[in-house]
């Protein structure tokens, strides 16, 4: 069998969609099928939708031109002028978008994070859009729920969402979480000792994101505060923003982190290896990996119950999620009696690292798949 594989960028930076593009290449690979990337163009006279963009944004409106179905329509005249040039047997997406429009008789499979309607209204980029688009995104979703053999989501609210708001067949709406976006050898042994090394008479809590309101990382600050305030010795280390307010000495700010350059990987595995837990309290989010990342250190995550996050953390397992209106207290409640007891925190981290073995790894995902691959 043979799977071209169709992205609208190219899935060998590491960088696009924080790489989860690349790693699902990857685990694509690791099936044991062949597997032919195909790389879209970006549609001719671009200007045309950037201009119908400005013309809403004066009525206050976002369009968004990759709902749009001219827009749509020339990735799949441009995808199939491409697969014609090629043998293939499936064709394979991280998005419904390329395949939305495709005429083509051959199986199609995408795998993504999130539904136009579970997205609409989440994130500000999606909020507020122009009754066109809404009609159009919905229409968009529904083509390539239809059209697709199935139709892959990386957590339970985006799979809940597919089944809700469209009309498809269940058996063919699966739950395949994502792997960590990291490359990682460390077994049960390394984790012990990254744990054994920590000292639990201070908490050290690393938030990582490049959307500081989105990601909470206002809520990070605030329950740093509150530790300090209650006696315990705090440091936050903030990854992905830079920051023009003025912050109190136990925050250390990194700014943007490449974990594509040598020295940006080495920082942030020693982030993850030196903290007590990752914090990054979201208020919107599809799929955040970078909890998957933090359990494979066996680094126990603190987030919010919103959107694809309780599909990675497992309350008690690999971390705590919080209600959205929950304040710092009950998070500072939280950590102060997982690092009163050296077991309960060595229990954390040591079933952390367990659940990504598990669960949250490309491997897993990639069997998954193949599983899926086979049976068509």
């Amino acid at each position: 069998m043979k799977v071209a594989y169709v992205t609208t960028y190219n899935s060998s930076d590491i960088h696009s969609w924080s790489g989860t593009g690349y790693y699902m290449f990857q685990a694509l690979k690791d099936t044991g099928y062949e597997i032919e990337q195909v790389i879209l163009d970006k549609p001719k006279y671009d200007i045309l939708f950037k201009v119908k963009g400005l013309l809403y944004r004066l009525i206050s409106k976002k369009y968004l031109k990759d709902r749009d179905p001219k827009y749509l329509n020339f990735y799949a005249k441009d995808l199939e002028e491409k697969l014609s040039k090629i043998h293939y047997d499936v064709i394979f997406s991280p998005s419904s978008i390329p395949l939305a429009y495709l005429d083509n008789k051959k199986p199609m499979i995408f795998w993504t994070d999130a539904t136009f309607d579970g997205i609409k209204d989440f994130y500000p980029e999606f909020s507020n859009m122009c009754d066109e688009t809404i009609r159009d995104g919905h229409i968009m979703e529904q083509l390539a729920l239809t059209k697709s053999r199935y139709s892959l989501y990386s957590s339970d609210w985006a799979r809940d969402s597919a089944l809700k708001y469209y009309t498809v067949d269940e058996d063919r709406v699966k739950l395949v979480p994502f792997g960590a976006n990291i490359d990682s050898n460390r077994n049960l042994s390394d984790i012990e000792n990254i744990v054994k090394a920590k000292d639990l008479d201070k908490c050290i809590l690393f938030f990582s994101g490049v959307d500081w309101d989105r990601k909470g990382g206002d809520m990070a600050l605030s329950v740093a505060e509150e530790l300090t305030k209650r006696g315990i010795k705090t440091e936050l280390h903030i990854v992905g923003v830079n920051l023009d307010i003025e912050l109190p000495d136990y925050v250390t700010v990194y700014g943007f982190v490449s974990k594509g350059s040598a020295d940006g990987k080495k920082l942030l595995d020693n982030l993850m290896m030196k903290s007590h837990f990752l914090i990054v309290p979201s208020k919107a989010e599809c799929a955040a990996m970078v909890f998957a990342e933090a359990s494979s250190f066996g680094l126990p995550s603190i987030s919010r119950k919103v959107g694809g996050i309780p599909t990675v953390i497992e309350d008690n397992i690999n971390g705590k999620t919080f209600d959205l209106n929950d304040g710092a207290d009950l998070y500072c409640d939280y950590i102060e009696d997982i690092l009163s007891s050296k077991e309960k925190y060595q229990e954390l981290s040591i079933s952390s690292f367990k659940l990504y073995s598990k669960n949250l790894n490309w491997k897993t995902a990639s069997n998954r798949i193949k599983d899926l691959l086979d049976s068509i």
